[in-house]
């Protein structure tokens, strides 16, 4: 294996990989990324064993081909600290990856391709063409409800479901739940699920963040696979059933608050600063076109403010965790934002 590629073309393809490799590892080769050079291109591939992410760069200058495996941590570092518009000769000498530069040269230890594991891709599936911008805002506007390290493993995860021309994200750790929904372009002929993992999640987000093209996203009875640009993302999904979500979400009659955004966030965060740090609960009581936020913790120090808003229903005395509205808040488009209360026992 011998060939040159560009400073800016090898440190992005080691960045988006980086996120899957295994930090804590039982096998040393997951701490690695796999190298697969031919005549015209660069693929490197990470795996966790639950996941891979496999990214093409192009190459500048073909010697001869090969596949290894080189510490994905050390490499990406060494790279990214190289002068810009470097040019970086990389080539095997026995076990050692030799890489040169202007600046230097430097040599990395190796393991060979052939112990790399081989992540199983399901076959079938249905795919979905969605854009970019959709898909990151179905991730940012559900995926801070997800559970982390639940029991419970499939409130660990984001629920999809396309179904028609809709694709539906929903998550929940038992104590709040989100939900948004998108329109597609195209239909799907059948509808389809899957629980996608926490850390898939947030992999694939900051896969699509970049990005402005379309996204292939295709989905199987147990994987998940994202293609954008010249990088394939894949995970296997969580086995188990999601919660039936529609029956958490409270409906009949209920009283619609609608308030300022911003002025609602900026009073919680003051307010929460007195309240409880184990409970970090606010208490809120409306009344006619008016919201009273207060809080209070054990030192008995409190801490209260009104703010305007419109609203002529019920009064309502209810209390939430600051923590779970200010996630809702910041996920939340446009400058107002409506509370429907149902009651000050239920959810809202």
């Amino acid at each position: 294996m011998d060939f040159y590629i560009t400073k800016e073309e090898i440190v992005k393809s080691l960045n988006s990989t980086l996120g899957v490799v295994e930090k804590r590892q039982t096998l040393p080769i997951l701490a690695n990324v796999l190298f697969e050079v031919d005549e015209s291109s660069l693929k490197l591939t990470a795996t966790d064993l639950e996941s891979e992410i496999s990214t093409i760069s192009t190459i500048l200058n073909y010697k001869s081909g090969g596949k290894i495996t080189a510490p994905a941590k050390k490499l990406s570092e060494l790279c990214r600290l190289f002068k810009d518009d470097s040019e970086i000769h990389f080539f095997l000498d026995g076990d050692n990856l030799k890489i040169e530069t202007s600046s230097g040269k430097y040599n990395l230890a190796t393991l060979p391709s052939e112990d790399f594991p081989v992540f199983e891709k399901e076959e079938g599936g249905n795919t979905v063409n969605i854009t970019a911008q959709n898909l990151k805002s179905l991730i940012s506007k559900t995926s801070f409800a997800m559970g982390n390290q639940d029991w419970r493993h499939y409130l660990n995860g984001l629920f999809l479901s396309v179904e028609d021309t809709k694709i539906t994200s929903v998550a929940t750790d038992a104590h709040r739940l989100a939900m948004a929904t998108l329109s597609l372009n195209e239909g799907v002929s059948d509808q389809i699920t899957g629980i996608v993992p926490r850390k898939s999640i947030n992999e694939i987000g900051k896969l699509v963040s970049d990005s402005t093209e379309n996204i292939l996203l295709q989905l199987s009875q147990n994987s998940i696979n994202v293609n954008v640009a010249g990088t394939t993302f894949s995970s296997k999904l969580i086995e188990g059933k999601f919660p039936d979500y529609e029956q958490v979400i409270p409906t009949g009659e209920s009283s619609t608050l609608s308030i300022n955004k911003k002025s609602l966030s900026e009073s919680l965060s003051r307010v929460s600063v007195l309240s409880s740090e184990k409970f970090r609960g606010v208490r809120l009581v409306t009344s006619d076109n008016s919201i009273n936020i207060s809080a209070n913790n054990p030192e008995k120090e409190q801490g209260e403010e009104s703010v305007e808003c419109s609203y002529g229903g019920d009064n309502i005395d209810i209390a939430f965790n600051v923590n779970y509205i200010q996630e809702i808040l910041s996920s939340i488009e446009g400058e107002l934002v409506e509370i429907h209360f149902f009651g000050p026992t239920k959810a809202a």
